[in-house]
């Protein structure tokens, strides 16, 4: 699918975010600041059908980022909107459409991967037959089928990444928001995990993803930002940004610019 450069669906303006710290805090960053600038005046836009790839090292304002556009944190300042309605405003309809996975989603340990799907579906106001196909489908996509009622306590990381991974993608979303989207997976199935976000991007489906991995960046994404200090301090397409040398160096020779030396 080509990517629709016309019509941004989603488009972040001017945006902040700033915590307080206390002094227990402003002595552990060794800073007199008593406010933390997590995310520094960003601004990018994402179109339908399009994976971007949002890079930085820690600390950099990523998973704030995301929080935000997960709606699970307000900005400071500045604005965001998906398909012209603003996060402020329209909080619920933003949320029926957004999927978002994270480390920070815990599984109850208690309850089976198929009862958590259920209930998760619930909460979308799913019916009984949508919810069953729906988990017929994202369970065999991700092998989940066969450990269906196996208590998420006795699962591996990897397969608790997969139900996680389910559970993000229940109510069928078109913007998804993925931290990591293959951290703890073996090689064989984050391969898997690959080829469902081409196919969620061959969908129409608009992604955005923070990780670790560049060559993970360099197959999927289409566009990239680089994030540091809060700032978004270098934005292409892909093939522009690594035309003649890898995303590593990139993004190495940038970083070393930016903070100085060759830490």
């Amino acid at each position: 699918m080509t990517v629709n450069k016309q019509e941004p669906v989603l488009v972040v303006k001017n945006l902040y975010k700033k915590f307080s710290l206390n002094k227990k805090q402003m002595k552990e960053r060794k800073t007199s600041e008593p406010v933390l600038v997590a995310v520094n005046d960003l601004s990018f836009q994402l179109y339908k059908g399009e994976i971007y790839g949002l890079l930085g090292p820690n600390g950099a304002g990523k998973t704030t980022t995301l929080r935000m556009l997960a709606t699970l944190i307000s900005p400071t300042s500045g604005t965001i909107t998906f398909l012209d309605k603003d996060y402020k405003k329209d909080n619920e309809f933003i949320r029926s459409k957004l999927g978002f996975l994270t480390s920070e989603l815990k599984l109850d340990d208690f309850f089976t991967p198929d009862y958590t799907f259920d209930f998760f579906a619930s909460l979308y106001s799913m019916d009984k037959q949508q919810i069953a196909k729906r988990k017929q489908l994202l369970f065999s996509q991700f092998g989940i089928s066969e450990f269906a009622h196996t208590k998420i306590s006795e699962l591996s990381t990897g397969m608790k990444q997969k139900v996680s991974l389910a559970i993000s993608l229940v109510h069928d979303p078109d913007l998804i928001i993925f931290d990591e989207p293959t951290n703890g997976l073996d090689i064989i199935t984050s391969k898997i995990v690959e080829d469902y976000l081409l196919q969620l991007k061959s969908e129409g489906k608009t992604l955005i993803i923070s990780t670790h991995i560049f060559s993970l960046v360099e197959k999927l994404c289409d566009r990239i930002g680089i994030i540091i200090d809060g700032k978004l301090v270098d934005e292409g397409e892909k093939a522009n940004m690594c035309a003649t040398q890898s995303l590593e160096e990139v993004f190495f020779n940038l970083y070393y610019s930016i903070k100085g030396g060759n830490e």
